[in-house]
Order: structure tokens, then sequence, then C-alpha cells
């Protein structure tokens, strides 16, 4: 099974296994009917004033990730996040969606090499 990333607005869209939203705000123009989701995280996104202060402007992509990864840790939400995609890498793909137009600049990267690095995922990936 693989841990994988997706812009929600990419066709076609991969609908091989579970796919879970990590944006806080729902995409602009995306149905949910047609976003096919297993489930929506808003608790893991970014607090609304990191979000805000970042502004998907490139240079502040460093720091954004180094305040982002403060927030994991301390996020009530971030153990039940490990747990639920640990337990569905058991049997099906994982996709990580977001909204962002900036692929290489954007929580859900942030996220996505976050949850590589935990035990219980890389468990559930061997």
């Amino acid at each position: 099974m693989e841990l994988k990333l997706e812009r929600i607005y990419t066709k076609p869209a991969d609908m091989n296994g579970y796919r879970l939203l990590v944006d806080r705000l729902w995409p602009r123009g995306i149905s949910k009917v047609n976003a096919a989701l297993d489930d929506w995280d808003k608790d893991i996104a970014p607090s609304t004033e990191l979000r805000e202060w970042f502004n998907h402007i490139p240079e502040r992509f460093p720091e954004f990730k180094a305040r982002y990864l403060a927030e994991l840790a301390l996020n009530p939400a971030t153990p039940k996040l490990i747990n639920v995609i640990a337990n569905q890498l058991k049997t099906q793909n994982v996709i990580l969606l977001y909204g962002a137009k900036d692929t290489e600049h954007n929580q859900a990267i942030v996220i996505y090499y976050y949850l590589l690095k935990q035990p219980a995922i890389k468990a559930a990936l061997n």
C-alpha cells in the first residue's frame, strides 16, 4: 500500500484508496459528491493564524513548515490521524488531498513527510 499526495482539482482523480482532505477550508468549486471523500480532517490543518500568515508565499515556507510541525506535535488530532492512516494502509492506499495551487509549498506536503516519519505509518507501509 502507498501514502499518496494529490491536489483535489487533479483530473483524473485517483480513486484507488482512502481519500482524506487535509485542508481547513473546503476547496472552491468542488462539490462534496464529486470530491468522493472518505473523510475531511479540518482539525489537522494549520491554525487559521498560521495559514493566514503564510498566505502561500513561497519565501515563508521554511518558517511555515517549522511552525506547522510545532502545531502538529501539540495537536490532539495528530495521534488520531496517524492511527486512522496506519489502519487504512493495512488494506488500501491513502490519498491526502489538498486544494492549494502551489504543489511544492503547502501544508499537505508538510503533513505527508511528517506522516512518513511516524513509526506506525512506517510499519504499515512495510
